[in-house]
């Protein structure tokens, strides 16, 4: 039963916000809205309210806009309203109307909570000094219900989604707040009937064009035929879900943290160890938040498989996944905080922590061959792309350039005379898990010029 003091006891068990917050109401003009506008303002908390107008059903969404604009005077508040050209929007950014909406709708609120963050965190003195002032919260209350829960957690189900898509949605996420998350949609018409509260009615509510509509309108109704509580079951099962992942990330946290080694900007993991594991949602765990979709979860099973210098990349953020040796290595890509970096067959420049590389392909007709340490003349016919590019590590070797035999990567530097801190600042690279030129040190034997050599690769350095 939703009432005035239910809906605060609700704000205050969850701690959403509190009397010296500002909120931003998201006011559609449906039944929803309108009994959180009225709640809010019965609780004594300061508000605004935002409207959208998609502009999607004529003249219908123009009188919503008036309707809204209404509740200004009636509660004395601010009405923000912004229009947009949802179709137009949908139709460039190849979306569904609904996404489109959804979109358009939170990137504005975003744009209004952080200009009302800025205009109340700080002042300008008539100097133009800015001037903070005492600490200040913003929250976005949207009037999502039980309803609206159960339908996510179906559609979720249906569509394919991780334990975290069968916990519905998220009384807060950010400055986001949904403090009529626990009371159903009968719930808030009484509330509206017994108050005597106007609104509008979405006319496309009754549509079955859309997905949650869909859900909403023919799939809850007859599961409900066969099970009639339903709607509490499903409530219900949200509750045991999210304990379940309180659980789970518990779990995969403790083992993420056991695996997963932090060097500077990247990550190493034991390829072994972590496929011991055969666990495809403690994979996603640990690649997803550098953006790495579920999907790529049978990639990373393959890379475990594959020789050393294959990598894949995350297709929202700049990170790869490189197999080295026994490791997995998630780094950025072109950073100069990397450790291992990946260069490509196009590549012409690359940036590393000690400054920049360019590589050239040259013909080897009257090439004048260099002989400066900043400059590695190889040919090209002796190495295979990708190359890797990484800091020098005990186990190392090659075979220097004049020699027969192999040498151990710490032995060459210290019979280059070098310090303790120009050792740490050695790079090399490599191409097949072979390594061809200690960087700015010495070439390998292999990889020489000769009279059959055809093209050159010219590598050179660019310090910092």
């Amino acid at each position: 039963m939703l009432s005035l003091n239910a809906f605060q006891q609700y704000i205050n068990q969850h701690h959403l916000f509190t009397a010296k917050d500002q909120l931003l109401l998201a006011v559609s003009g449906g039944v929803d809205s309108i009994v959180l506008t009225d709640l809010c303002y019965k609780a004594g908390f300061k508000f605004s309210i935002a409207h959208c107008n998609f502009q999607l059903r004529g003249e219908d969404s123009e009188q919503d806009e008036a309707f809204v604009k209404t509740l200004g005077e009636k509660y004395n508040v601010e009405v923000k309203v912004q229009k947009f050209n949802t179709e137009q929007y949908a139709t460039e950014h190849k979306l569904s109307i609904q996404e489109a909406a959804r979109v358009l709708r939170y990137d504005w609120f975003e744009e209004l909570v952080n200009a009302e963050l800025l205009s109340r965190l700080t002042g300008a003195s008539d100097g133009g000094i800015l001037i903070h002032h005492s600490p200040f919260t913003i929250h976005l209350l949207t009037a999502h219900h039980a309803d609206d829960n159960n339908e996510t957690l179906l559609m979720n189900f249906f569509r394919g989604t991780g334990l975290h898509g069968l916990t519905g949605i998220p009384v807060m996420y950010g400055h986001v707040k949904r403090p009529l998350l626990s009371f159903t949609k009968q719930d808030l018409l009484a509330y509206a009937e017994e108050h005597q509260l106007k609104y509008r009615e979405d006319s496309s509510n009754s549509l079955s064009k859309y997905t949650r509509n869909f859900f909403r309108n023919e799939i809850i109704p007859a599961i409900s035929k066969v099970y009639p509580q339903v709607s509490e079951n499903l409530q219900d099962n949200i509750n045991r879900f999210k304990e379940i992942e309180q659980l789970y990330k518990l779990s995969t946290q403790a083992i993420i943290k056991k695996l997963c080694k932090q060097k500077g900007a990247e990550v190493h993991i034991p390829v072994k160890q972590l496929m011991q594991y055969n666990s495809r949602a403690l994979i996603y765990e640990i690649i997803h938040p550098y953006g790495f979709s579920e999907k790529q979860i049978d990639e990373v099973f393959k890379l475990a498989a594959t020789s050393s210098g294959k990598y894949m990349v995350s297709p929202v953020l700049n990170f790869r996944i490189i197999k080295h040796r026994h490791w997995f290595i998630i780094t950025p890509i072109l950073s100069s905080e990397a450790q291992n970096i990946v260069i490509e067959a196009g590549d012409k420049e690359v940036e590393y922590e000690a400054g920049r590389l360019t590589l050239e392909q040259l013909s080897i007709i009257n090439y004048p061959l260099s002989t400066s340490q900043t400059v590695a003349t190889i040919d090209a016919s002796a190495i295979q792309f990708p190359l890797l590019l990484r800091k020098w590590k005990q186990g190392d070797y090659f075979y220097p350039l004049g020699m027969k035999k192999k040498k151990k990567v710490a032995r060459f530097l210290i019979d280059q005379k070098l310090s303790k801190t120009e050792k740490e600042n050695v790079w090399v690279i490599e191409s097949n898990q072979k390594i061809f030129w200690i960087v700015g040190q010495r070439i390998d034997d292999r990889v020489k010029i000769t009279a059959s050599t055809k093209q050159i690769l010219k590598i050179s350095i660019i310090l910092n």
